[in-house]
């Protein structure tokens, strides 16, 4: 795989995003199939794993700590911390340094590391000023309990105001054909401060593939089942952009997973997916996404295809909404 930079690190130009083996798109898989998984994409040539602390409240670094404590040195090893189990084991979003230092501690634990390579603060606590949170994570980083801070899910003036307190290495945030949010300003205030921009969903949470989930099947445990997008009205549309991709990838000679990251890839040298499933074959499609080249009519025809006007709802719930600090594109960019 080609390789990207992320701060002091080189890693593969596509990351593997980990929360689907523990938390969020239903009924996880066996720990057996997430642990057969994470060491055939280091076979594969994955070199970023990101996790948190808040998937399956624990459970994913529990994953990662036991299969891969025996491969440490292949990997680049990327957490979060701000949203995850309290001590009573209840999820909690807090940026408190103190909550932070615990968290880290917790995640090392977990993890059997000594050092966490990357470190995001999950999400904003905007009850605790952004420069008490990373002054906290540059606390862990002089401790040497973590190498670098990340952030995720801020916006522009949140990054700058952070890199001002201490250097921020990576922000991540979702990105894809289907969500530009990043392009009102994150993206730009990235590339001008030299911090990475990590994008996560970047395939659309299963959508820009070649086998969409169909909503009528979530059960109660997948969080896309109360995503606008996925709602009856919204999805007709929605599903009718997924046909578009289709085409275009069987022209261009790749899968539609592929088509999508490839487009992620294109929109800068500090662009990094991280695309995450439980599914093998899935997984060795998306590192593959790497090879795939684009030419300026197939781009233009993706941009026109799918975009902020063509995509139908908003991303999150407004409850959810109201946890991120991202920039909203305008209305009259719709």
């Amino acid at each position: 795989m080609k390789t990207r930079t992320l701060g002091p690190f080189q890693v593969g130009a596509i990351g593997l995003g980990c929360m689907s083996l523990s938390h969020a798109y239903g009924h996880p898989p066996p720990e057996e199939t997430g642990a057969r998984l994470l060491q055939r994409a280091l076979d594969v040539g994955y070199t970023l794993f990101d996790t948190a602390s808040v998937y399956g409240l624990g459970a994913n670094e529990t994953l990662i700590g036991k299969t891969l404590k025996a491969r440490r040195d292949e990997f680049i090893l990327a957490s979060k911390c701000g949203l995850g189990p309290n001590p009573e084991g209840r999820r909690e979003l807090t940026g408190r340094p103190e909550d932070i230092r615990r968290t880290c501690d917790d995640s090392l634990r977990r993890l059997q590391v000594e050092t966490i390579d990357l470190y995001y603060l999950h999400r904003l606590d905007r009850r605790v000023p952004i420069e008490e949170s990373v002054g906290a994570l540059g606390d862990l980083v002089r401790a040497g309990k973590i190498r670098a801070v990340g952030l995720s899910e801020v916006g522009a003036d949140t990054l700058r105001r952070a890199h001002a307190e201490y250097p921020v290495t990576a922000l991540q945030s979702e990105y894809s054909l289907w969500t530009r949010n990043p392009e009102v300003a994150t993206l730009e205030a990235c590339r001008e401060l030299g911090v990475a921009f990590v994008a996560f969903s970047p395939v659309g949470r299963g959508v820009l593939t070649g086998s969409p989930p169909d909503p009528a099947g979530f059960v109660p445990t997948d969080f896309r089942k109360d995503m606008p997008r996925f709602q009856p009205d919204a999805w007709a549309a929605n599903l009718r952009l997924q046909d578009r991709l289709v085409g275009i990838a069987s022209r261009v000679g790749c899968t539609p997973a592929q088509l999508a990251l490839a487009w992620t890839l294109s929109r800068g040298d500090h662009v990094i997916p991280i695309p995450g499933t439980a599914n093998i074959e899935h997984m060795i499609e998306n590192a593959e996404a790497d090879a795939v080249t684009l030419s300026a009519e197939v781009l233009e025809e993706l941009e026109t295809a799918i975009n902020a006007r063509t995509v139908t709802g908003a991303r999150y719930t407004a409850a959810a909404q109201a946890t991120v600090d991202t920039e909203e594109i305008p209305d009259d960019a719709r």
